[in-house]
Formats: C-alpha cells, structure tokens, sequence
C-alpha cells in the first residue's frame, strides 16, 4: 500500500529544472563548453543555470597534434576549487548523482 506524503510530492519532476532541485547539496558533474568537467556539491542555481559549486574538481581536457607523427594526443589537467560560480550559458549537461531505489 503506497501513501502519498508531502516528502514523496517533493521528490516528483515535472520539469527538467525540478531534477536540478532535487540535486541541491548533493555532488554533481557540469560538463562545460571547452571540454571542461565540474564535479562538485551544488550549493545554488538559477533559472539560467547559474550555480554555485563547493568542493570542486576540475579537470579540463586537450588535444594536441604531435608535429612529427600527425598523432592526436589527448592530455587532462585537474585542479581543487572551494567555491566556484558557474556562468549558466556555458553549461552543456548537468548530471544529478546516482539514486539507488
């Protein structure tokens, strides 16, 4: 027998911003413009997707040409971030955090 509580109501997605709500305070990846990666604890965000992140990792990747051999070389480079405000407009996908049922 299933009982509906104002918990379970707050937990529903009816639209796609409602998924970023339920991620507040949880740990998130931001796939940014510029092959960067956020992954961080959302703390804020906006209607335009703004956020603010806490305890961020950063890891942006390259890709460089070898002048010699034509070789695609893939380098990454991670930095830590306490807090980092992300600008909404260049925010390509914002992935929630795995929920176990």
């Amino acid at each position: 027998l299933a009982v509906d509580t104002a918990a379970d109501m707050s937990s529903v997605v009816a639209e796609p911003l409602d998924l970023v709500r339920l991620s507040l305070d949880e740990r998130i990846l931001v796939k940014l413009r510029g092959d960067r990666d956020l992954r961080g604890r959302l703390h804020a965000y906006d209607q335009h997707l703004n956020m603010v992140l806490g305890d961020v990792e950063e890891t942006v990747t390259t890709i460089e040409m070898d002048e010699e051999t034509y070789e695609e070389i893939i380098k990454t480079s991670k930095r830590q971030i306490d807090m980092l405000f992300v600008r909404g407009d260049g925010v390509i996908l914002v992935s929630p955090p795995l929920r176990t049922a």
